[in-house]
C-alpha cells in the first residue's frame, strides 16, 4: 500500500496496529503468554523515546515493578530466538523483497568496556582513543534495486545470522582493529540463498573483495558481484599481472565516464568510472576516481555471467553505502547498541528482538512511501510519532517507585563494592 509520505498521514492506530501484525508473526515462538505478552513490550520500548534501552528502562516503561521479569526474557525465558529471527527475515523478504536486488555483506560492532561482557571479544581502538572490546556480527544487508538510493525506503534488516557459533569477534587484526571471519562469509551468503531471499547481486567492502574463497565461492554459483578491493590487488590482464592502481594510472583519458552511483542527502553523487578487461571475460575491473580529487580512486573487481552494462555496475557498486545507513538506524532507532547482558544467548536474544523493531521500522517506512519524489519519511520521524501517539500515559506513582527502587539498588550496590574492597585491604 502507497500513501502520501507526509507526518499528518502517519495515524497511531495505524502504527500500532502495524507492529500488532509484526509481533503476531513471531507470537508463537514465545511459549507462555506472559513471556510473550512481555516480549511485545519490550519490542515498543525499543522504538521509544528512552534514553538508554537496558533492562531497567525496558522494564519500567512497559509497567513492571522490577526488571527481573524483563532480564529474563534474555536469559531463561523459554522462547526460540532462532526461529524468531527466521520470522523476522521472511516478514522483511514479504514485504520489500525483490529478484533485482543487493545483497550487502559487512560487519558492524558494538562498544563494551566490561571485562565480561561478551566473553571472546576482539579488542578494539575507539574513536574515543581507548581500547574498548567491540563484538562484531556479519548482518548481511538486503537492498531493493526498485529505487536504490539511500533516500528511498530499501529493504532492510535481513537478519541471516548464524546463532549457533560462538561470542561474535573472536578475530583481531592488526593494529587491534577487529576483522571479519572471512571464512564464514561463503556460508553466510549460502544460508541466504537457501532462506528464499531474493538477490540478484552482492557488493561488499575490500575485506570481502580481498578474500578469494568468497569469489571463488560466488563465481561457482554464478552470482554476480561487484566486491570492492585493496589498491595492489593483482589483476591478470592480457598483457600480464598488475596492480589495480596501475592499471588506474595507464588509462587514457577517453577511457573514463562521469556516471552518478546514486543519490546521496546533498544532491547526487558523481564520480569517473573506467572499466577494464582481464584475461576472463566474465571477470572486469571497476575503478572509480572521485571528480573533485583524482587521486582519490576506489577499485571493483565484477563477476557477470551474463554482460550488464557499466551504469549497472556502478549502480550496485554504489549501493554498499546503504549498508552504513542500516547499522546506523538500527542503533539510533531500535536499540541495536543498547544491551547491558553478560553472556551471548542473551546478547542474541536481545539483537534479535532489536531486529524485530527495526524491520518493522522499514517495512512500515516502506508502506508510507509513494512514486514521486517526494522527500520519504524516515525511520526517525516513525519511531519518534510512534512514541508520541502510542506510548504509555504517564503515571506519576509509577515514575516514583522506580525512582526509589534505583535509588536502594544503587545504595546496595555501593555498600557491596565498599565491603569488597575493605576484604581486598585486609
Amino acid at each position: 500500500m502507497a500513501s502520501l509520505a507526509r507526518v499528518d498521514d502517519i495515524e497511531g492506530s495505524r502504527l500500532a496496529s502495524g507492529l500488532d501484525d509484526a509481533f503476531a508473526l513471531v507470537a508463537a515462538r514465545f511459549f507462555r503468554r506472559e513471556v510473550r505478552s512481555r516480549a511485545r513490550a519490550c519490542v515498543a520500548g525499543m522504538l521509544s523515546g528512552l534514553e538508554r534501552k537496558t533492562g531497567w528502562s525496558l522494564a519500567e516503561h512497559a509497567g513492571e515493578n522490577s526488571p527481573d521479569g524483563m532480564q529474563r526474557l534474555f536469559t531463561t525465558a523459554r522462547w526460540d530466538a532462532d526461529l524468531v529471527r527466521d520470522d523476522v527475515r521472511d516478514y522483511v523478504v514479504s514485504a520489500l523483497g525483490d529478484p533485482d536486488g543487493v545483497l550487502i555483506g559487512d560487519d558492524t560492532g558494538f562498544e563494551k568496556k566490561g571485562r565480561l561482557l561478551g566473553r571472546g571479544a576482539a579488542a578494539v581502538h575507539g574513536h574515543r582513543g581507548q581500547d574498548h572490546e567491540l563484538p562484531a556480527r556479519r548482518v548481511p544487508r538486503l537492498r531493493r534495486a526498485e529505487g536504490a538510493r539511500p533516500d528511498r525506503p530499501g529493504a532492510l534488516p535481513a537478519p541471516v545470522l548464524d546463532g549457533r557459533r560462538g561470542p561474535p569477534g573472536s578475530g583481531e587484526g592488526a593494529a587491534g582493529h577487529a576483522v571479519p571471519d572471512q571464512a564464514a562469509a561463503p556460508a553466510a551468503d549460502d544460508r541466504a540463498g537457501a532462506a528464499g531471499i531474493p538477490f540478484a547481486w552482492v557488493t561488499a567492502d575490500e575485506a570481502y573483495g580481498d578474500n578469494g574463497p568468497l569469489r571463488a565461492f560466488l563465481e561457482e554459483q554464478q552470482v554476480s558481484y561487484v566486491l570492492a578491493v585493496s589498491r595492489d590487488h593483482v589483476i591478470t590482464t592480457p598483457a600480464g599481472r598488475r596492480h589495480a592502481d596501475a592499471l588506474a594510472v595507464a588509462l587514457p583519458k577517453r577511457a573514463w565516464q562521469r556516471i552518478s552511483c546514486g543519490n546521496g542527502a546533498k544532491g547526487r553523487r558523481w564520480y569517473d568510472w573506467a572499466l577494464v578487461a582481464t584475461s576472463r571475460p566474465e571477470i572486469s575491473l571497476l575503478i572509480r576516481r572521485n571528480t573533485a580529487r583524482p587521486s582519490e580512486l576506489a577499485f571493483y573487481l565484477c563477476h557477470t555471467p551474463r554482460p550488464a552494462p557499466l551504469a549497472q555496475l556502478v549502480k550496485v557498486a554504489g549501493a554498499r553505502w546503504a549498508v552504513e545507513e542500516c547499522f546506523q538506524a538500527g542503533k539510533n532507532e531500535a536499540a541495536l547498541d543498547h544491551y547491558q547482558v553478560r553472556l551471548y544467548p542473551a546478547w542474541y536474544r536481545y539483537v534479535t528482538l532489536a531486529m524485530l523493531a527495526l524491520a518493522w521500522l522499514a517495512v512500515t517506512r516502506a508502506s508510507l512511501a509513494d512514486d514521486s519524489d517526494d522527500l520519504v519519511t524516515s525511520a526517525n520521524e516513525i519511531r519518534r510519532m510512534f512514541t508520541a501517539l502510542c506510548g504509555p500515559p504517564r503515571d506519576e506513582h509509577h515514575a516514583r517507585h522506580w525512582s526509589r527502587w534505583r535509588h536502594c539498588h544503587q545504595e546496595r550496590a555501593r555498600r557491596c563494592h565498599y565491603q569488597r574492597q575493605q576484604l581486598q585491604d585486609h
